[in-house]
């Protein structure tokens, strides 16, 4: 987890994705919890990094009231709109997980979409925690795995040599009988 400080930054502690719009109607759905704002001509929405519209629970744009100057979160990924001190209105982060996570199929930007194979889709509301000003930080040690590609492409020319070494011996055995 790293700390960014930035109200619309939204990690989930435990399972769970968040629900997208995707282009062609449907929902997808990502980990990546860097949102926007949209200050379009029906009103202020709640997007991510590529302009998909963030979904509530009930698979509603997440609209933000006009005059709200904060926004906060609660752990059940409520989240409150705020002028001031003055509540404006409430909405609650879509937040969905699967019987079968390896059976979502990757569209891309760390979107995910669901298939026959991902099993039932269902509403997370318990062992989860959304966390606002952090996001989820990659698990992958980039150091450590380039070492991992290096390693392997050394095996793998040591192999080729060897392979390229035995068929030589060999062409000599044969030779040898003639």
């Amino acid at each position: 987890m790293e700390r960014t400080e930035r109200a619309l930054d939204f990690t989930i502690e435990g399972e769970g994705f968040f629900s997208l719009e995707s282009p062609a109607g449907g929902v997808s759905y990502t980990r990546n919890g860097v949102f926007n704002l949209s200050v379009e001509a029906g009103g202020v929405f709640l997007v991510n990094g590529q302009g998909l519209y963030v979904l509530d629970e009930n698979g509603a744009r997440i609209q933000i009231p006009a005059e709200t100057t904060a926004i906060e979160a609660d752990v059940d990924g409520t989240l409150r709109f705020v002028r001031h001190d003055e509540l404006l209105g409430t909405a609650r982060l879509g937040i969905f997980s699967f019987t079968n996570l390896k059976g979502l199929m990757a569209s891309g930007n760390a979107n995910f979409v669901h298939t026959p194979a991902a099993g039932e889709i269902f509403q997370v509301n318990d062992n989860i925690t959304v966390r606002q000003g952090i996001l989820e930080a990659s698990n992958v040690n980039l150091a450590e795995e380039m070492t991992r590609v290096v390693r392997t492409q050394r095996a793998f020319q040591l192999a080729s040599r060897a392979l390229t070494t035995a068929d030589e011996m060999q062409g000599i055995a044969n030779n040898m009988r003639r």
